[in-house]
């Protein structure tokens, strides 16, 4: 059966994927280590970099990840009458963990072909996959929680279809307090709402993380029935203020010339903040106002393509941005302000191509799910 496309959803997903290579690409500029992704420690070599990395990773780019869980639940929830855990289970697993299981082996050995790695790291990794992603591979930190989504998208689906847009909301505001608690944790207290040592499931624990994001895209879909117009200036204002809060977030933090721990100057980006949520929540609505009857091909073919592109992308970025910064982040071979999209624009380019390429091959979807 042809898939149906949802064209603002195709061009979410082209744009979301090379948001998340522009947060990636920024990371070279502020302490990354041998991945090429952040490390436990930061470092600004200048106030360039400083305001640079803010503006593309802290308001540009920061709601790519937010955007594809969204995404995944706006399309998934409620399941379709009639379809069964085990068969919701069976179609999305058959697509997703083919091409991670791969990857994570690729991101294990390949790079020992470079001297990007030694053996007695490779195979410590692999030793380690049955319980979280080898070190090469940070990014595909994301794969967990989407995991975790479709796992528990069966077991809300019901009340999902069940539920008032009265009762939704309350779901999302105590969603919304929840998105505090990272905030709370770091200026006021550790542990709150019944966290200790031998407890870190606090009180809101099962109204936080991205199940918010789940029952947000269920309201939207469902419930939110306002005019283009409104979505459009609504959508514009929450994303503006939401990124502005988050680029100025890393500026204040981020001192040039000092090592500073990363969760320091990303104080403010974890996905599940009031400001990211407004962010993603803005830019959502924007996207949900193109009012094309079909998108492009090229923008569907790119659509179909991004998983593969997302699981493969740090073996293009790594040697690229090496080539562009050159050793030297303070002064790479072109300025800092273009550098960051270049690394990224030609890492989207190479990524692009090389699943392209793949999914011309017979039995592709499960290498790069498609």
């Amino acid at each position: 059966m042809k898939e149906e496309r949802i064209v603002f959803i195709d061009y979410i997903r082209v744009i979301a994927c090379f948001l998340v290579m522009l947060v990636h690409a920024s990371e070279n500029f502020y302490g990354a280590d041998a991945s090429g992704l952040a490390a436990s420690y930061s470092y600004l070599a200048n106030d360039a970099n400083r305001f640079w990395v803010a503006f593309y990773d802290g308001f540009v780019a920061r709601t790519c990840v937010p955007l594809f869980m969204i995404v995944s639940a706006f399309l998934l929830v409620p399941m379709k009458q009639g379809q069964t855990m085990g068969g919701f289970y069976s179609r999305r697993f058959k697509r997703i963990l083919s091409p991670f299981i791969i990857f994570l082996l690729l991101y294990t050995f390949l790079p020992l072909a470079w001297g990007g790695m030694t053996w007695e790291q490779s195979l410590t990794d692999l030793k380690l996959l049955p319980f979280n992603f080898p070190s090469m591979a940070g990014h595909l930190w994301f794969m967990y929680p989407l995991i975790g989504l479709y796992l528990i998208i069966p077991v809300i689906s019901p009340w999902l279809e069940k539920a008032s847009a009265k009762e939704e909301r309350i779901f999302l505001g105590i969603f919304i307090v929840s998105t505090f608690i990272p905030w709370i944790h770091d200026y006021i207290k550790p542990e709150v709402w019944g966290e200790a040592f031998w407890n870190e499931f606090d009180m809101l624990w099962y109204f936080s993380g991205f199940l918010g994001y789940l029952v947000l895209a269920h309201y939207i879909r469902v419930h939110l029935d306002w005019s283009r117009k409104r979505k459009l200036s609504v959508g514009w204002i929450c994303f503006l203020v939401g990124a502005a809060f988050t680029g100025w977030a890393f500026w204040t933090k981020a001192v040039p010339g000092q090592m500073i721990e990363t969760p320091v100057v990303e104080w403010s980006w974890d996905f599940c903040t009031p400001n990211v949520l407004l962010a993603t929540f803005g830019l959502f609505l924007v996207f949900s106002c193109i009012r094309q009857e079909k998108a492009p091909a090229a923008v569907t073919s790119v659509a179909k393509l991004s998983f593969g592109m997302y699981l493969m992308h740090m073996f293009f970025m790594v040697p690229i941005a090496t080539w562009i910064i050159g050793g030297d982040p303070a002064s790479p071979s072109i300025p800092v302000w273009l550098a960051i999209p270049s690394i990224a624009i030609l890492t989207y380019l190479c990524s692009m191509v090389t699943t392209k390429l793949i999914s011309l091959i017979p039995g592709s979807k499960w290498v790069v799910g498609c």
